[in-house]
């Protein structure tokens, strides 16, 4: 007679490590934090079987919040170390916590090889447009003419888009959400937590202290309808308060705004959206769309099955130990031309 093992049903409070949350009040890390402690239950993964890997920064404080395995890891590499992790142990559910300037600066290499591989890892990407932990300089998202305190007379820097490099380099799953929405942001990262390769999500969050507001147009209530156009896979691409307002292709190709039902334009003429893609270039289309010069596109961008990187090593190692065998490190090192030194 068989018996069945039934886990242990988990609550958002049973991932809460007892080390105390030292962000600064009404820091956006909060929502950030208490939305991923509200969705890991839901996954039905035992706890032990969670991972969270951080670089540095404000937003990599994250593992000791979490009652869960983890590592605080060094500038920009978590990618990296996270990667071997995974390889490693392909029964982890293994998460990467970084901000803009820990993934995008010092970490930028790192970055973009995770996505391009399609490491089966959830990225959460904290952007604040600054640098907080460091007081407030300018990060590589940092819009032009920003004053901080390293660039005092406005930065000359173009900014990156963290989704445009992610779906340049191909990525399986690109996301983005708001720290304060928080409907929207646990069904994007419950989406991430299901996809299987690189789900990247990148939140706006509002460091409250060095850069406040810089997000508004997408966080407050009444400005986030006109401003933001939430992405559903199949439907139009619609927005504003009495979503009378869509977005379609022009003959060269580039997004417009258009009025529903003046000179004609009918549901039919908008651009409609397709997360399945494989060509990449809609995604990317939709990734280039920044407030204020147009509407600001929330939700999953782009979302389609490809190899994983940590699949197919484990799958080489397989076939090569049937091969030759277990391998030997002995073996390994008296191999070839080997020298006596004296």
């Amino acid at each position: 007679m068989s018996t069945s093992i039934e886990l242990p049903v988990l609550t958002p409070k049973d991932f809460a490590s007892d080390q105390e949350v030292r962000w600064c009040p009404r820091c956006g890390d909060y929502s950030i934090l208490a939305q991923v402690k509200k969705i890991l239950p839901t996954l039905n993964i035992p706890k032990e079987e969670f991972v969270f890997i951080s670089g540095i920064g404000c937003s990599s404080r994250f593992p000791y919040y979490m009652n869960t395995y983890g590592m605080h890891s060094i500038h920009g590499r978590a990618p990296a170390i996270a990667t071997g992790l995974k390889v490693a142990r392909p029964d982890l559910q293994v998460w990467v916590i970084t901000g803009d300037g820990d993934s995008l600066s010092i970490g930028g290499n790192h970055f973009m090889h995770m996505i391009r591989r399609n490491v089966n890892l959830k990225v959460i990407l904290f952007n604040n447009q600054i640098y907080g932990l460091t007081k407030g300089q300018y990060s590589p998202t940092s819009p032009q003419g920003k004053r901080t305190k390293s660039t005092p007379y406005g930065s000359v820097d173009a900014p990156l888009t963290p989704l445009s490099v992610a779906i340049g380099a191909r990525a399986s799953f690109a996301a983005r959400s708001v720290d304060v929405d928080i409907n929207h942001l646990c069904y994007v990262l419950e989406r991430a937590a299901n996809h299987k390769g690189t789900a990247l999500v990148e939140v706006y969050q509002d460091c409250n202290v060095f850069n406040s507001g810089a997000f508004d147009f997408a966080s407050k209530k009444d400005q986030k309808v006109e401003n933001c156009i939430y992405l559903e896979h199949g439907k139009p691409l619609i927005f504003g308060k009495d979503r009378d307002k869509g977005i379609r292709l022009n003959h060269l190709s580039q997004p417009e705004v258009v009025e529903l039902g003046k000179g004609g334009v009918s549901e039919d003429d908008l651009l409609f959206h397709d997360e399945k893609l494989e060509n990449p270039t809609l995604a990317f289309l939709l990734s280039q769309m920044r407030y204020p010069e147009s509407p600001e596109p929330m939700g999953v961008f782009r979302a389609i099955d490809r190899p994983t990187y940590d699949d197919e090593v484990n799958e080489q190692v397989k076939e090569v130990t049937e091969k030759y065998g277990p391998g030997n490190l002995e073996d390994l090192f008296s191999t070839g031309d080997t020298w006596t030194v004296e």
